[in-house]
């Protein structure tokens, strides 16, 4: 069973930074790509980064230069550093996994995980 859980979400003011991470298990974590998604109250889930199993990355417009995705094979967690922070990014963040596809189109991934709450006060 795919198993996909967030952490290291909270409240931070504007400037500050924040790293997620996602664990994984239940798959071959190295053969998936993975990506960070958000979605902000009344608005649609947004691509913000991924990462495929090569290592080759793909950030939202927006947040290149400011959020780095990364991936731990040996300990099957995938990172998300967050610098730069602004108010805008306050959203609920989610991990997702797929085996087939990859980039920063929500209907591509296949595994979920339940989310972590980011907050940025100005």
């Amino acid at each position: 069973q795919v198993q996909l859980v967030e952490s290291g979400g909270g409240s931070v003011q504007a400037g500050g930074s924040l790293r997620l991470s996602c664990a994984v298990s239940g798959y071959t974590y190295s053969r998936y790509c993975m990506g960070w998604f958000r979605q902000a109250p009344g608005k649609e889930r947004e691509g913000v980064a991924a990462i495929d199993n090569y290592g080759r990355t793909a950030y939202a417009t927006s947040m290149k230069g400011r959020f780095t995705i990364s991936k731990d094979n040996a300990e099957s967690t995938l990172y998300l550093q967050m610098n730069s922070l602004k108010p805008e990014d306050t959203a609920m963040y989610y991990c997702a996994a797929d085996q087939a596809r990859c980039g920063l189109s929500a209907k591509w991934y296949t595994y979920w995980g339940q989310g972590t709450q980011v907050t940025v006060s100005s």
